[in-house]
This record gives C-alpha cells, sequence and structure tokens, in this order.
C-alpha cells in the first residue's frame, strides 16, 4: 500500500501539466496524415478538432473556439455556443478522445453518413444529444472538420437542462470565478484532496470486500487460512481504488480534460490491477492443481503445468499491454499480427477466399439478386451487371462499378426494388390550421373517392386519414399502393394523382400550410368564403341524406367508383400510346 501511495502521489503531479504536455507534444500520426492540408487551428482530423475546441474553450478564448463551430451566426452568439458545448462536454460526454480518428477522411465506423463523424452522445432527462462533426470545405479547397450545426442547434436547450456542476452553487464565488492553470480553483482543490481520498475510500471497499471473498475462496481452495486471500489483497485494493476514483470524478463532475486524465490513470491502474488478478489466481489454480495431481499420484504433469502457467500469465501481460496500447490511440492490428505464425496467416487468406466462393454460391443459389436489379446495399444503391465466384459487381448511380466480395456481400441486409410489384404511394397532405371540420370532411372524402377510383392504385388497401395536429398544420396521411414496378411509370402516376389532390384542395376552399418559421410580411387573402360555403353545403347535404362517407365508403359505392377516373387525361401526350 505504502508503493501504492507513493505511485499517486506521482501521478498526482500530472493534471497541472496536462494542458501543457497536450500543447507543447503534438498527437503521434500516421504518415498519411501528414500529408494532408494543414489547418492552423488542427481542424483537418476529427480529433484535432475536438481538442482544439476544447483547449481553446478550457483558457476561455471562446472567439478561437468559435473557429471549431459550423455556424453563420453572429460572432457574440457563436462565442455564447462555444461556451454551452463546452459545459455540455464537461457535464456529460464520456469519450476517450485518444480513440478519435488522426486521418483527414474521419473512421467510417463512427461515421453515419458521408464527411460526419459520431464524437459521443450527451446523455440527458428528454433526449440524448449526439455530439457530430462535419467535414465541410473551406477556402481553396481546403476541408476541415467542424462541429456540425445540427448538434449545435439543440445546444442551447441541452445546456439549460443539465447546467453548471451542482458543487458551484454551494461554493462561494472566488472558488468558481478564480482560475488556476485554465481551471476553476474548486476544481484544483478537489483534484488534490481527491488523490487521499480515493486512497482512503479503497481502503473502505476493500476491506468491506474481503469478508465477502474469504469464505467462497476458503469453499474453492478447500483451506481454512487466509493465505490464498492474502496473496490477491493487493490487486483488491487497486481495483477498489479504481472504482473509487470513478466516483469521485462522476460525483464531482470535473471538466472533460481532467476527466480524461484520470481515466486514463483509472484505466491504467484497472489493467494493472487485473493483469497482478489473474496473476495472482493464475498462481493460486496452479498450485491448487499440482497439489491435486501430486494426490492422485501423477507428478509427470508438473511440468506440463509450468508450462501452461507461464503462458498464461505471459497471455494476460500481453492482453494487458494491448489494452493500454489500444487506449492510448495505437493501431493494435499490427501488434497482432505479429503474433500470427506463417501457417496462421495462410489459414486466414484460404479462410477468406473460401468465404467469398461460398458466398456466391450462396447468391447463385438463393437468389436474393440477379443479374439487372436494383438494389440497395449498407449505405449504397445501384443495379447489379455481375455476380462473380470472388465478388459482385455493382453499377451506382453515380455510373461508377462497386465490387463488393461476395463474403461481405452475401452478409449483409439486402434491399432488391427488381422484384416489386407496385409502389408505396405514401405523402402527408398538411392543410391550414383554418381549416374547417366540414372542410376536412369534404377534402377527405373526395380524396378517398380519387384513390377508389383511379385505375393506377390498388383500391382494396387505399386510404387516407385524418392523423393529427401538426405544429403548424392539419395532417391527413395517405396509404395507397400505385399498380406499377417502373420507376418512372409511378414518377408519372404521381405526379397526375398530387395534381388532382391540389384541385381538390383548392376546390374546398382551404390551401396547404406553410411549416416555415419564417415571418413573412404581407396581406393575407384568408380563406375563400364563396368555397367555403359550397363545401360546406355538401358535407351538410351528405348529413341530410344520412349518406356520411365515415369511416368509409359502402362496399357497393366502391364497385361502382372503381376505375371511373379517366386516365391518362384526355389532354395527356400519353393518350396516343395507350
Amino acid at each position: 500500500m505504502r508503493r501504492l501511495r507513493v505511485i499517486l502521489a506521482l501521478l498526482a503531479l500530472l493534471p497541472a501539466t496536462a494542458d501543457l504536455a497536450g500543447a507543447a507534444a503534438p498527437t503521434a500520426q500516421p504518415a498519411e496524415t501528414l500529408t494532408a492540408a494543414e489547418d492552423p487551428l488542427g481542424r483537418g482530423t476529427p480529433r484535432g478538432t475536438v481538442l482544439g475546441f476544447i483547449r481553446a474553450a478550457q483558457a476561455e478564448d471562446y472567439a478561437r473556439a468559435a473557429e471549431y463551430l459550423d455556424s453563420k451566426q453572429s460572432s457574440a452568439r457563436n462565442r455564447q455556443l462555444a461556451r454551452e458545448l463546452k459545459g455540455i462536454l464537461d457535464r456529460g460526454l464520456s469519450v476517450n478522445l485518444n480513440l478519435l480518428s488522426t486521418k483527414p477522411e474521419g473512421d467510417p465506423a463512427a461515421s453515419p453518413k458521408p464527411d460526419r463523424q459520431i464524437v459521443g452522445t450527451v446523455s440527458t432527462e428528454t433526449e440524448g444529444l449526439d455530439i457530430l462533426l462535419d467535414r465541410v470545405e473551406r477556402g481553396k479547397g481546403m476541408r476541415i472538420w467542424l462541429f456540425s450545426s445540427e448538434t449545435l442547434r439543440r445546444v442551447p436547450d441541452v445546456y439549460a437542462e443539465i447546467g453548471p456542476p451542482w458543487i458551484e452553487s454551494y461554493l462561494p464565488k472566488p472558488f468558481v470565478e478564480h482560475r488556476v492553470a485554465n481551471y476553476p480553483a474548486w476544481v484544483v482543490i478537489v483534484t488534490l484532496l481527491g488523490i487521499p481520498l480515493a486512497l482512503f475510500l479503497a481502503q473502505l471497499l476493500s476491506r468491506a470486500l474481503i469478508p465477502v471473498l474469504r469464505p467462497l475462496l476458503r469453499y474453492l481452495t478447500k483451506e481454512q487460512d487466509d493465505r490464498q486471500l492474502t496473496r490477491i489483497a493487493g490487486p483488491i485494493r487497486l481495483l477498489m481504488l479504481v472504482v473509487a476514483i470513478h466516483g469521485i470524478v462522476a460525483l464531482f463532475g470535473l471538466p472533460i480534460l481532467l476527466r480524461q486524465f484520470w481515466a486514463r490513470v483509472a484505466l491504467t491502474l484497472a489493467v494493472i490491477g487485473a493483469v497482478w488478478l489473474f496473476s495472482r489466481l493464475i498462481d493460486i489454480v496452479a498450485e491448487l492443481t499440482h497439489r491435486r495431481l501430486d494426490r492422485l499420484n501423477r507428478p509427470h504433469n508438473a511440468s506440463t503445468l509450468g508450462l501452461l502457467r507461464r503462458l498464461g500469465k505471459v497471455t494476460v501481460v500481453v492482453a494487458g499491454a494491448l489494452v493500454l496500447l489500444y487506449a492510448a490511440g495505437f493501431n493494435i492490428t499490427a501488434a497482432l499480427a505479429g503474433l500470427g505464425v506463417g501457417g496462421i496467416a495462410v489459414a486466414l487468406a484460404a479462410q477468406k477466399t473460401l468465404e467469398n466462393l461460398f458466398g456466391g454460391i450462396t447468391l447463385t443459389s438463393d437468389q436474393p439478386i440477379r443479374v439487372g436489379d436494383f438494389c440497395k446495399f449498407g449505405d449504397q444503391a445501384g443495379t447489379v451487371e455481375d455476380i462473380g465466384l470472388r465478388s459482385t459487381r455493382i453499377r451506382t448511380l453515380d455510373r461508377t462499378l462497386v465490387s463488393v466480395p461476395n463474403g461481405h456481400f452475401s452478409s449483409i441486409s439486402l434491399e432488391n426494388f427488381g422484384v416489386r410489384d407496385k409502389i408505396w404511394f405514401h405523402p402527408t397532405i398538411q392543410l391550414r390550421y383554418e381549416t374547417s371540420a366540414d372542410q376536412l370532411r369534404y377534402v377527405l372524402a373526395e380524396i378517398r373517392q380519387l384513390l377508389y377510383a383511379h385505375p393506377k392504385v390498388e383500391s382494396q388497401s387505399a386510404r387516407i386519414r385524418f392523423v393529427k395536429f401538426g405544429p403548424c398544420s392539419l395532417d391527413l396521411e395517405i396509404f395507397a399502393y400505385v399498380q406499377a414496378t417502373d420507376y418512372g411509370v409511378f414518377l408519372e402516376i404521381q405526379e397526375d394523382l398530387l395534381l388532382r389532390i391540389m384541385d381538390i384542395v383548392g376546390q374546398s376552399g382551404t390551401s396547404f400550410a406553410f411549416p416555415s418559421h419564417t415571418a413573412y410580411v404581407t396581406r393575407d387573402p384568408g380563406l375563400d368564403a364563396e368555397k367555403t360555403q359550397a363545401a360546406i353545403a355538401r358535407v351538410g347535404q351528405w348529413r341530410a341524406e344520412k349518406d356520411m362517407p365515415f369511416p368509409n365508403f359502402p362496399p357497393g359505392r366502391i364497385a361502382r367508383m372503381t376505375d371511373t377516373i379517366e386516365y391518362p387525361p384526355s389532354d395527356s401526350a400519353l393518350r396516343d400510346k395507350t
């Protein structure tokens, strides 16, 4: 425990110099990153953008921090956004900054769409906030990463919900406003006092845990003394120290840079503690197994046991080292590849070849797609041109040719548009709130009649319903299938349906809603009084004749209306072709 206190005392000196060290020593980057276009603010990579913003905001240089935001608002508003975003990152973002991509193109695994990266998610009581970066073009061909405008739109609301750390409301203003090494004074005090507090809590937790482990360990080892328990007491205390550090950091809500530092310290101690604990457990298991072999009079297996014991401990140490390297941002793929042997490499290469071969056989036998089909796979779409033994070639909408290995292609979700028997027509009609109930009934009935009567619409499944009161409109949802398989033909029919719906809305005396929040100063022509009265009178006639077509038309009337609309229209250019 005395050695542990010395280690923690040395680690305590690092937070004060963490920012200086980070600024003085640039992050190691792959060779290809160094050839990218240089940005004076380091925004050429996702990691550079996030770290640059945090360091600028930590120094309260919000004018510089605003340069990392994809915002077109005023300078004062951008500085306020930077301040609020910094507060959100400090309070709610849990992410290892070392794992952010250092490549100009970003990390495909963290990219929901091209030129976008997800840094992490800030959890709130209402809805989480995704911290997104967008790659935008600035200057002459220079592309940089900025905090997405989509994220910035929600920053004020999320910041108002999260608020400052709870401890600041209980402290005098000098502890909050006075800064030491770019941190509020209370943060430095909590950091310094947190070290002895973490050691104290670790001691309490280990003392509480050991009585629980004693009967379990005695049952497993069949020993009545605490000799084996003493051997694992050290790593248990170290792991409890990790728990205490996490608890203190979470309790006081330290800024993100300090949280990152203590997260690295905690991870390092956790890996050391886990390696230490597993090594001791391997020793205990090997010792107990050796005793059992002696009782069974099989001492010749002791040498094998010793070899397995050493291999197990080496494996634990190597695994711990790889975890630390990965957490530090190093690419461990090469290290893992170096652990293999030539035979394993050949086997893996043959495995991929066989995987692609059987993938091609699966595609040709099950036929989820065929040559000529238009399909969607992943985030791409295109027409299948050839299915080979190793790969499938697809012509994309950009007219590029994509070759996908069959092993991968046969294991992902495929959406085949070439086997559609009909196409979904699903628009939402948004009417103004000034629309009366009878006008709405008129529109519903006429559009419903249109869907039943149109020869290119499947009348059995067609429907239109008043579904909700929208933020600025009355929303009517149309659900129908157009009897067409070619998308070009579908667009022609859809255009005809939409134009007819516009005529119906116009005849009802109402109009479509404007979802925009932009204020336009103009003279509102209002509603057409004559058409409004005509629509109301029509609905009144239905009501008087007890012929209200709600919730639906009678089946006999639907049958009489089926295919009664002339299509194509008499003045259509398609009239001569049909």
